[in-house]
């Protein structure tokens, strides 16, 4: 087995070629110019990534401001629909008063006389 490796071996024993190269490696480098355009490529590429994160933050910023702009409505809303209620069962208060007779919804007796409550 050893022997069979060894002829293996021996066989690599001979030269490998290398390809000779036909062009001027002068002329295929990217050189200044290669350099400018990629800086840059770089330095446009960072605007435009500085930009959209920009733009992304401005876009959260109002849709933050949307929201709480919409919680300050509903909270308008339902603070206005508790002061209707609370004003409707106020009228139904008075209406029910002025069905027994003692005063009308303005705060007048029911023949429209007198205040509701005396003075002292």
């Amino acid at each position: 087995m050893h022997h069979l490796i060894g002829v293996l071996a021996g066989a690599t024993d001979a030269p490998i070629p290398t390809p000779t190269p036909t062009v001027n490696p002068e002329l295929v480098t990217p050189g200044p110019w290669g350099f400018v355009a990629i800086a840059l490529l770089a330095g446009v590429v960072v605007l435009l990534i500085w930009d959209m994160l920009r733009r992304i933050r401005r876009g959260r910023y109002r849709a933050e401001v949307r929201e709480k702009l919409d919680a300050e409505e509903l909270a308008a809303s339902q603070a206005a629909e508790a002061v209707r209620a609370s004003d409707a069962d106020e009228q139904d208060l008075d209406a029910d008063a002025a069905a027994e007779g003692d005063t009308i919804a303005d705060g007048t007796d029911a023949d429209g006389t007198g205040p509701r409550h005396p003075s002292s």
